[in-house]
């Protein structure tokens, strides 16, 4: 047993003492996960040749013989000084070994940089040519639906039909004025939108994008004066007989080239945002193509900028985008700096400024962020701080609209206060004792019935209680209820219910099947956690829910699926949020299991084959579009107001032609195409009364008591009927029964308009009545 003993220690002799700072250092490089080889194998090297002196010659004796110690060599000295050399080496290592792990570690932190930063660039490039490759496409879409560059000025006005035209107005009012202040000053205290009222044009019709644009035109025209720089081409556009020659001008110093064209480059912005916004939620730039396919694919679906450029959601929805996008980034990381919240704000700010429906829309948002809350997705500090920036957004909107009470009566503003009072409330409810599921419950009803009754209260404390909202028309979608002023609105085919060809479409292009499947296999984690927390403790709550984004965008896709059935218009928001959905067809963190057994490229790219089929189709039949625009009755009646009428005379009509009486002529008119206050609705009851079957000595004591003096009668309304109950007879016999028995007051005009009224002008169309 001599011999196995000796050899037992001679190995226990060879191996290296190590000093707790080098084992130290081998653990950090442990935890940091590079070049651990190196750094425990260098060490080693260093000292077993220290100790390689001491065993040469050595050798396995039989039996239990002792080995023999070598011959000594003569030069000891050169012997001593390569032991000293190498100890000296050794112990040098030892000591600043931790230096060596330091610098390895930012080498490696520098190489992952350098590899985000050559991500991201290569994403922002690509973000970049997709939107271009979007405004590309408006630009097409819109030039061959209208021949819009080789329209005069006149006729790109009258492209721009019901509330787009009396918003372009403006834009025009504040370039034509001697300067941007004195512009903006006419449109602040405007009286030929609702004469003889003086309004407030920005707060009443949340004019800031045409302040904005007209403020960047004027400042482009003078940069470009300033150098003598033509900024337009112009020429005479020759036109079928019996049309007479025109002037076109095309180029950015045109007024209406440059305003359309700044809408297209937002739109294009966005696109590239949506390749970003779904590269970071899928976790790959695979997931952000798929996105950018899927809206490209379902175009027709997803917008309608490319027709109507200067509707309010052309210029809100971007930054609705941009706000998602930093409310993922918040939902995902653990400690969000102050800058995303403040660009949450101040993109919650840019998307309610522009458009009176946007408070709905957050609205919706906050009511898919408060439950996750409630569960636990969301930790307490980092929620409170989304609600005050929230809360802090519809004080700067309300401050910026001048005081306009309707953003302190929305659902939205009642909901983030009943919220605030929860959480200053929540520790008094925990200790009541109830159980998860109570507590859960007990905050939801708080919420629920609080919102409404704030909401209720406020209204009627601000005297906004009559004026239409989003909500309103949704309510009255669900329970069916009827009235003039409901059926105005849901009797225009965008404000009626989704069509039912329009799954099908979504079928076609396989974007719903594949955001099903994403929704089913998020519920059922979400379900799993949910009852994992119901039956665990605190501890492994924290565990179980995370990817709070996740079950965030699919209570916003419910959120937005309902709306969109609801109100055909409203689409627009769920068709790209199915696109964002999309992506996550590419992400590990659901589909892992999957590409474990199946290679990711081949299932990713056969659905982008299946896609394009009929996403291709879609495209070219956009693009098979070609018309070109003409309304010849309408230019002959604005041009006979214009030589025929003093400047100062008030007309009233149909809320479409007004807007664009206004743009024209720029004379006085009674009501317009906004019809959600209160008083206007009250305005067009009266005018719209020449449809009803009352007297004409009654609706002419009406149109003069509003001091109108010309009306324009379309013939077409009196019969016009869009579907069963939506003509305007059908809307007045509900709204006054008590004249059903009469004649339509509209066809006896037709017939004869007189004593009360004469015919000034009429052609195939229009017929221009002077009240007497």
């Amino acid at each position: 047993m001599v011999g196995p003993t000796r050899n037992k220690l001679r190995e226990a002799a060879a191996q290296p003492s190590h000093s707790p700072r080098s084992v130290q250092c081998r653990r950090r490089r442990r935890i940091s996960g590079a070049g651990e080889p190196e750094t425990e194998e260098e060490p080693q090297g260093d000292v077993h040749s220290s100790e390689l002196p001491l065993s040469l010659g050595r050798r396995k004796l039989p039996g239990g013989a002792r080995p023999c110690s070598p011959r000594r060599t003569r030069n000891t000295n050169a012997k001593n000084c390569t032991q000293m050399e190498t100890a000296t080496k050794a112990l040098f290592l030892r000591r600043f070994q931790f230096l060596s792990c330091y610098l390895e570690q930012l080498l490696s932190k520098l190489h992952v940089l350098r590899r985000r930063q050559v991500s991201g660039r290569a994403t922002l490039c690509a973000a970049a040519f997709l939107g271009f490759l979007h405004w590309i496409h408006l630009v097409t879409l819109f030039e061959n639906d209208r021949h819009f560059s080789h329209l005069s000025s006149l006729e790109r006005e009258m492209t721009f039909r019901t509330e787009m035209g009396l918003y372009y107005s403006y834009f025009k009012t504040i370039i034509e004025a001697p300067s941007f202040l004195e512009g903006l000053w006419m449109i602040m205290n405007d009286r030929l939108t609702e004469y003889p009222l003086v309004i407030n044009t920005v707060k009443r019709f949340h004019l800031y994008p045409e302040v904005i644009i007209a403020f960047w035109y004027r400042t482009f025209m003078g940069i470009m004066n300033l150098f003598g720089i033509e900024a337009k081409t112009c020429w005479n556009v020759t036109r079928v007989e019996p049309l007479s020659e025109v002037q076109s001008c095309e180029g950015l110093g045109d007024p209406a080239c440059f305003y359309v064209g700044v809408i297209f480059i937002l739109n294009g912005i966005m696109m590239g945002l949506f390749f970003v916004y779904g590269s970071y939620l899928s976790g790959t730039q695979l997931g952000g193509l798929i996105t950018v396919l899927c809206y490209f694919f379902n175009h027709g679906e997803a917008t309608r900028v490319m027709w109507t450029p200067p509707l309010r959601e052309s210029f809100s929805y971007p930054f609705l985008v941009l706000q998602m996008f930093v409310l993922t980034m918040i939902l995902r990381t653990s400690n969000s700096s102050t800058k995303h919240f403040v660009a949450l704000c101040l993109s919650n700010v840019a998307f309610m400024l522009p458009w009176q429906f946007a408070q709905f829309i957050l609205f919706t948002q906050i009511a898919a962020l408060f439950p996750m809350y409630v569960v636990g997705y969301i930790e307490p500090n980092k929620f409170q701080k989304i609600i005050y920036m929230n809360m802090i957004s519809v004080l700067l909107c309300f401050v910026l609209m001048f005081g306009n009470p309707m953003y302190l009566s929305s659902y939205y503003s009642s909901s983030l206060l009943i919220i605030w009072v929860i959480n200053l409330k929540r520790n008094k409810i925990q200790r009541l004792g109830v159980s998860e599921l109570n507590f859960w419950l007990i905050q939801g009803c708080g919420w629920f019935c609080g919102t409404i009754i704030l909401k209720f209260l406020t209204s009627k404390l601000l005297g906004v209680s009559d004026h239409i909202r989003l909500s309103d028309l949704i309510a009255a979608r669900i329970l069916r209820f009827t009235d003039f002023d409901t059926l105005i609105y849901t009797c225009a085919p965008e404000f009626d219910f989704m069509e039912n060809a329009t799954p099908l479409r979504y079928t076609k292009t396989l974007l719903l099947p594949v955001v099903m499947v994403i929704t089913y296999f998020i519920l059922k984690k979400t379900f799993r956690d949910i009852l994992c927390v119901l039956s665990t403790n605190t501890y492994l709550r924290k565990q179980l829910l995370e990817h709070g984004e996740l079950v965030f965008h699919t209570l916003q896709l419910g959120a937005f699926a309902a709306l969109a059935i609801l109100i055909m218009r409203l689409k627009l928001f769920l068709t790209p949020h199915m696109c964002v959905m999309a992506s996550l067809i590419c992400s590990r963190r659901l589909f892992g299991w999957l590409f474990c057994r199946v290679r990711f490229a081949n299932v990713i790219f056969s659905l982008l084959t299946v896609m394009s089929l009929q996403g291709c189709a879609n495209l070219h039949n956009q693009w098979s579009i070609i018309g070109e625009f003409s309304n010849l009755p309408q230019e002959e009646l604005i041009q006979w107001i214009q030589y025929n009428t003093r400047p100062d005379a008030v007309f009233a009509g149909a809320m479409p032609i007004m807007a664009s009486i206004k743009l024209s002529t720029l004379h006085p008119i009674v009501n317009h195409p906004h019809y959600e206050d209160a008083d206007l609705r009250a305005r067009t009851k009266i005018v719209y009364s020449i449809y009803s079957r009352k007297s004409a000595k009654e609706v002419r004591e009406k149109l003069l008591e509003l001091h109108v003096n010309y009306y324009i009668l379309e013939e077409a309304w009196c019969v016009v009927r869009t579907k069963p109950g939506c003509s305007m007879l059908e809307i007045w016999d509900v709204e006054d029964p008590s004249n059903a028995a009469n004649p339509p007051l509209c066809s006896i005009l037709l017939k004869n308009e007189r004593p009360y009224f004469s015919t000034v002008f009429q052609n195939s169309m229009y017929r221009v009545l002077k009240v007497n």
